[in-house]
């Protein structure tokens, strides 16, 4: 078929590769002059299937009260006059029940496990190489409160086959060598030694070029303004350089599917929620992490990607809003020079932030829409990167008329019509 995908970022350049693959003719539009400058630009690194859990879990909304109150919270909430953001964070406080975290759960982690596996045979299968390392994630906890309260981590992970490690201090340094210096400011760890880390803007990038080789068309500086319906089809896309027509369409625009999908008539409930990093030069290879510590009081990731450390944080829930605030970067730069002091050069850190698209269940859309010709790839929310290769993988079986090598039914839009 000839199939057009909506958007050029890690969801959409791996979306292209598995149709290609998969024999259709593709085309990619994409607004940015390359792919990945928006959300895939700078994230924190991480391909964690360990850590693919939903944020709507017993005890969040008194969690987020506490970290609202903090000098550096992981949580920020600018209120505005939004319905889509009222309505969002009540259906998220809806599935904040330890029935629904499991179930939301058990449709995350096999989908991150496959994703994981995904990417590994598409490294083997191309050379595919982005500053990528296996050396897992380990899981800091600075008081002994958060390691005495892992029991039911501990617990899923083994349900579902994940390794795990439960470190002390000592079993912590061992894992992370840098940390010695720090020793008295954190009691244990979880090791997640199949985490692994890399560039997701050099990834895609990469896998952006074998897409040409293999008949992918992109078109960049090219905003899509409007998609036409004809009953339960659409008919074709409207951009600002004329307008496009296939026989399929892939909705992989991030937070933006969604006032798109309502232009459609065909709302979604995804939301953006900000997230913030910064890159910071190493100074000190010996002083850098050798993979990625999750800094859980802060809810910071800070990760090694080749020379440099990217430092990653913060759910901020403001709409679709890019403003960068210094507040958000004094956090992550409070984070790693606690643990890692002398390690970069912080002063030549460049800042950036990313809206995360974010359904309120947890579980990314993927899968056909209500429209027949119609199918998203969007929602997964922190865990793009970890999930973009087994989503899109999925979406070209489904689109292909294949059965999918895990169960999808779950991460169906249709879950939402139930």
């Amino acid at each position: 078929m000839k199939i057009l995908v909506l958007g050029g970022g890690v969801i959409g350049v791996t979306t292209a590769y598995f149709l290609a693959e998969a024999g259709h003719e593709v085309t990619v539009i994409d607004r940015q002059q390359a792919p990945a400058l928006e959300t895939s630009f700078a994230n924190a690194g991480e391909v964690s299937p360990g850590y693919a859990s939903p944020w709507a879990g017993p005890g969040i909304p008194l969690k987020a009260v506490k970290w609202l109150l903090m000098k550096h919270g992981p949580l920020v909430v600018r209120p505005a006059f939004d319905p889509h953001m009222w309505t969002w964070l009540i259906k998220m406080l809806r599935n904040c029940t330890a029935e629904r975290y499991a179930l939301n759960k058990s449709r995350m982690v096999p989908l991150a496990e496959y994703s994981r596996d995904t990417l590994k045979a598409l490294r083997a299968a191309t050379g595919i190489a982005y500053d990528e390392r296996a050396r897992g994630t380990l899981q800091l906890f600075r008081k002994q409160k958060q390691l005495d309260g892992t029991g039911g981590d501990v617990e899923v992970l083994k349900k579902y086959g994940v390794p795990y490690e439960l470190l002390d201090r000592e079993g912590c340094i061992a894992a992370e060598p840098a940390l010695a210096g720090v020793r008295e400011k954190f009691v244990g760890g979880l090791r997640l030694p199949g985490d692994e880390t890399g560039d997701c803007k050099m990834f895609t990038d990469r896998l952006a070029q074998l897409c040409v080789a293999r008949g992918v068309k992109f078109e960049y500086g090219t905003t899509v303004r409007r998609i036409v319906r004809n009953r339960n089809r659409v008919a074709n896309v409207g951009t600002e350089k004329g307008w496009r027509v296939a026989d399929a369409y892939v909705m992989a625009m991030g937070s933006y599917s969604a006032p798109m999908m309502r232009k459609l008539q065909r709302p979604i409930p995804v939301y953006p929620v900000k997230g913030y990093s910064i890159t910071v030069p190493i100074r000190d290879a010996e002083a850098a992490p050798v993979s990625t510590v999750m800094d859980e009081t802060y809810k910071v990731a800070i990760t090694r990607l080749g020379d440099r450390i990217r430092v990653g944080g913060t759910a901020e829930i403001s709409g679709f809003d890019l403003r960068l605030h210094e507040s958000r970067r004094r956090t992550l730069e409070h984070s790693v020079g606690d643990l890692f002091p002398g390690s970069g050069d912080l002063k030549a850190a460049s800042f950036w932030c990313g809206l995360r698209p974010m359904t309120p269940d947890g579980p990314p859309l993927v899968g056909r829409s209500e429209l027949s010709n119609l199918y998203l790839n969007t929602g997964h929310g922190t865990l793009g990167w970890t999930m973009a290769c087994g989503s899109a993988r999925v979406l070209a079986d489904i689109i292909s008329n294949r059965v999918p090598e895990i169960n999808a039914l779950d991460l169906s839009p249709e879950r939402y019509l139930k």
